[in-house]
């Protein structure tokens, strides 16, 4: 892996829902615990069975250090354009650094699931993101796609990453290679048709997933992650919650570590509680990471 200088190697400062709700399953282990709310039906137009509210992960993550200030944020930006990778992804999901001397740590990778439903939940997501300058990966299902091609296109013209969530955000982790491949391999091309250029992530849909799925993903030159931290969004349908901010954003900070890589959906209720979690994050000193600064090759 080529190491960079100091000057180059400080990421880029970025502002940077039927959700996945995740099930036990062998890709899935150790995984850190939130509050959570007593439901777990997912909010998904696509059938979904009731499943354990933590996210997954399989490795302690690295200790916090210090932020990075927003003068030396432009550098990492032309280091990505360069294709050189500043991060990569622990066996956690957490996204570290790749020289951990040189570049800076205490950041967390924003993702939303589940996408893209409709503009009115899609645009003040985005507008969120673009108030603190940060990039998000959006995980997309094939089929929501096929509907709506220009919210697709909305969300890679506003400059953020899309990546894959299956076709049909089913358990793959309970299908056969064949199945698999195919609700992997239909997004790609969807995706490609729509906007030029397939996906470089993948997201397991409820987390689920097996040798198969694996090896798929890396086939299709996929980096298959689930995720370190989650929201618990996908909890919070009906009025039983009442602050759903507030429980959105206490549920990530009870689990907020450096390089936390953090679950959310494309819920309204979540576009509404953006803003004060992205503002929190920031002031205890968190940075949001460029996905176009991680090194897809380097599977954990």
């Amino acid at each position: 892996m080529r190491r960079l200088s100091a000057a180059a190697a400080i990421p880029v400062l970025l502002y940077a829902l039927s959700a996945c709700g995740h099930s036990n399953s062998e890709d899935r282990a150790s995984l850190p615990t939130a509050a959570s709310s007593a439901g777990t039906q997912a909010p998904s137009a696509s059938a979904s069975p009731a499943l354990p509210s933590a996210p997954a992960a399989e490795a302690a993550s690295s200790a916090p250090a210090a932020s990075a200030s927003s003068e030396e944020s432009a550098e990492p930006s032309s280091a990505a354009d360069n294709g050189v990778p500043l991060y990569r992804m622990n066996a956690n999901y957490d996204i570290v650094p790749i020289d951990k001397d040189k570049t800076e740590r205490k950041v967390v990778l924003l993702t939303f699931d589940d996408g893209p439903k409709d503009s009115t939940t899609l645009a003040p997501i985005l507008d969120t993101l673009d108030k603190h300058h940060a990039k998000a990966i959006f995980f997309v299902n094939g089929y929501r796609v096929k509907k709506h091609p220009e919210l697709l296109q909305e969300i890679f013209d506003r400059g953020q990453t899309i990546g894959n969530h299956s076709w049909d955000h089913i358990q793959l982790g309970k299908e056969s290679a064949d199945t698999i491949r195919k609700q992997l391999s239909d997004v790609q091309d969807i995706v490609k048709a729509t906007v030029g250029s397939p996906p470089v992530f993948f997201r397991p849909p409820h987390g689920s997933g097996n040798a198969d799925t694996h090896a798929i993903a890396k086939e299709l030159g996929l980096l298959y992650m689930t995720w370190s931290d989650g929201s618990l969004d996908w909890e919070m349908s009906g009025d039983k919650i009442k602050d759903k901010t507030a429980a959105i954003t206490r549920n990530i900070t009870d689990q907020l570590h450096a390089g936390s890589n953090i679950l959310m959906h494309e819920l309204s209720w979540t576009a509404e509680a953006l803003d004060s979690v992205l503002t929190t994050l920031e002031d205890k000193g968190y940075s949001f990471v460029d996905p176009g600064l991680i090194d897809v090759s380097d599977q954990p």
